[in-house]
């Protein structure tokens, strides 16, 4: 929903709910009005009738010629004009009483009481109401008249008492449209000259008698009025439907006022920044927002400027910043082409040269070993001879590492495999080595289930990692160490092939660089120079890697300095075949491999 139906949503209900309120008071208000109108009128009609009908039986007394009939008309109709004035010509009245003392009052006609039980309770209760009004006003005109209350102990509780200007009333309605007014008639002790009881002579007020029985002694009568409803009802509801018929008119303008408000002081600015920004995001970097308002959304337009203006410096240093990096990044990859031609030779060249490099090592090794039969050498010369063929046999090994790992990273080396036993290859490599374990006095231990199925390997890349993992373990393995060689079932179709030994371990920090090419263990090679006893290359594990990798596995380890090392090969029961893959190139960008031949 957009801002500018959601200001006119929430407004619109904002302005709806205080219209309803503010409805709902008038309407309260309005029927208050016409109650207190109708009460007002039903007063105001009983007390003019009450004086008329007080005004008949005075004139209707001593009545003797024409003149003063006349007299008497005219002057009952000039109060009939003015008390009757503008009143409606509906209103009925009637005058009520209840039961009154055997001999009634003098001058008061008897009025027998109503026969609707609900009206006599109205008139009782009225009574009472009557009693205690005008026990107040004679205690207030005759203060000589005796007290019923004693409240000597809390004088200003004597002051209360009834309030005399509010009227004694009792009202009923609308029923069938007409309004019903009750109000008793009260009487002064003038009054009573004229109406005191029957048969009590002269109405004499006795002080020795307290103010409740005093009231006791005056008559009781009702003036029941009743009056239509219907129309000032109407006239009501006609006001109250053209004040409703206001406030919507005026919920109308203000929703207008405030819609056109929003539209020209907040949307209309925010469309046009809503526009520039639109401009920006296409390529258009040369818009800027421009907002003469003089108030915030001309602060906002600023800070977008200056925003926009930074964006644009920043682009364009972040331009140039490219352009330095677009020509280092050609120069880095032209060398890196060149890195990898050079490594590529490399690799070639020393997969070419393996025999070459071979024939004169075998010679030398050769010639060596036919020295060493000759009788006629002595001590010495035997001595030297001894030590062309170790030589020989040393360097003829590095070479062999280099060789195989330059063969695997040229892409060269191929993959032969067959129906293999994999107990049988483990227990001809223990076999193989065991008299260097047995020079340093090693135990070496073999751990291979049985019914292991057959594995369709490469038997002598097999061989090849476990005699680098078993000499690797014997080389930094202490006089009286263990070794233990494990094959276990992964259920995946997977073998893992494990070498544990109890040698000097690996640091923590030489972890991470221990299969790479001509490394080893800084802590070894400054420590008790275990290396110097068996020298190498650092080439073992990196050739386990790398042959873990052609063979379809991975190769891992965990090892704690003085404690030991644990590595092991997890390798697929059944490699498929598969073309090979020159180190980071795919084959398809070198010459066309030899087929992978079983």
């Amino acid at each position: 929903m957009s801002l500018e139906r959601k200001c006119l949503l929430f407004f619109g209900s904002a302005l709806m709910i205080l219209m309803f309120g503010a409805f709902l008071v008038v309407e309260k208000l309005g029927r208050e009005l016409v109650k207190n109108t109708t009460r007002t009128r039903a007063r105001d009609f009983s007390a003019a009738e009450v004086l008329r009908v007080h005004e008949d039986a005075i004139w209707s007394q001593g009545l003797e010629n024409e003149d003063a009939e006349f007299k008497r008309a005219k002057m009952l109709g000039l109060r009939d004009t003015l008390l009757m004035e503008n009143l409606d010509k509906d209103i009925e009245y009637e005058i009520l009483a209840l039961e009154e003392p055997e001999n009634g009052f003098d001058n008061l006609p008897a009025i027998p009481p109503p026969s609707d039980q609900q009206e006599i309770s109205r008139l009782e209760e009225l009574r009472n109401d009557f009693r205690i009004r005008l026990e107040a006003r004679i205690a207030e005109d005759r203060p000589d008249v005796a007290r019923p209350m004693n409240l000597a102990e809390n004088e200003p509780m004597s002051q209360l008492g009834p309030s005399l200007a509010t009227p004694v009333y009792s009202e009923e309605g609308p029923v069938e449209d007409r309004y019903i007014y009750y109000t008793p008639v009260f009487f002064k002790v003038e009054c009573m000259t004229c109406h005191s009881p029957r048969g009590s002579g002269k109405f004499v007020i006795n002080p020795d008698l307290d103010a409740r029985l005093q009231a006791e002694q005056y008559p009781f009568r009702v003036v029941k009025v009743t009056m239509p409803y219907k129309q000032t009802h109407d006239q009501t509801t006609a006001i109250r439907a053209i004040v409703v018929a206001l406030g919507m008119l005026i919920v109308a303008v203000t929703l207008f006022v405030l819609h056109a408000i929003v539209r020209y002081l907040v949307l209309y600015p925010m469309y046009h920044l809503r526009d520039v920004s639109d401009a920006i995001t296409h390529g258009d970097t040369n818009q800027r927002a421009t907002i003469e308002t003089e108030d915030e959304f001309r602060e906002l337009a600023d800070a977008f400027n200056r925003m926009l203006r930074h964006l644009t410096e920043t682009q364009d240093q972040i331009q140039e910043v490219n352009k330095e990096l677009d020509a280092r990044v050609d120069q880095l990859a032209q060398l890196n082409l060149q890195l990898y031609e050079a490594n590529r030779l490399k690799s070639d060249f020393l997969a070419n040269m393996s025999h070459e490099l071979r024939t004169p090592l075998n010679s030398i090794i050769g010639f060596s070993e036919v020295l060493q039969g000759i009788d006629s050498l002595n001590d010495k010369q035997r001595r030297y001879a001894s030590n062309i063929q170790k030589s020989g046999r040393l360097l003829l090994e590095m070479i062999n590492d280099i060789l195989d790992l330059a063969k695997v990273e040229a892409g060269k080396m191929d993959v032969h495999c067959i129906e293999i036993d994999l107990g049988l290859i483990v227990a001809a490599q223990a076999d193989m080595i065991q008299s260097l374990s047995e020079d340093k006095n090693i135990s070496l231990s073999v751990e291979v289930p049985e019914n292991l199925p057959k594995a369709y390997q490469d038997p002598n890349k097999l061989g090849q990692i476990l005699n680098n993992l078993l000499s690797n373990a014997i080389k930094f393995t202490p006089e009286g160490g263990m070794i233990t060689v494990q094959v276990s079932d992964m259920e995946n179709g997977r073998f893992r092939l494990l070498v544990h030994d109890t040698g000097v371990g690996i640091a923590e920090e030489d972890q991470p660089i221990i299969f790479q090419k001509f490394r080893q263990s800084r802590k070894v090679l400054d420590g008790e120079g275990l290396t110097r006893e068996f020298a190498g290359t650092g080439l073992g594990l990196s050739i386990v890697k790398e042959l873990a990798k052609l063979l379809g596995g991975e190769v891992d380890f965990e090892s704690e300095l003085g404690r030991g090392s644990s590595f092991w090969v997890v390798l697929p029961w059944r490699l498929q075949e598969q073309k090979p893959m020159q180190l980071g190139i795919p084959a398809s960008t070198e010459s066309e491999p030899q087929p992978t031949t079983t």
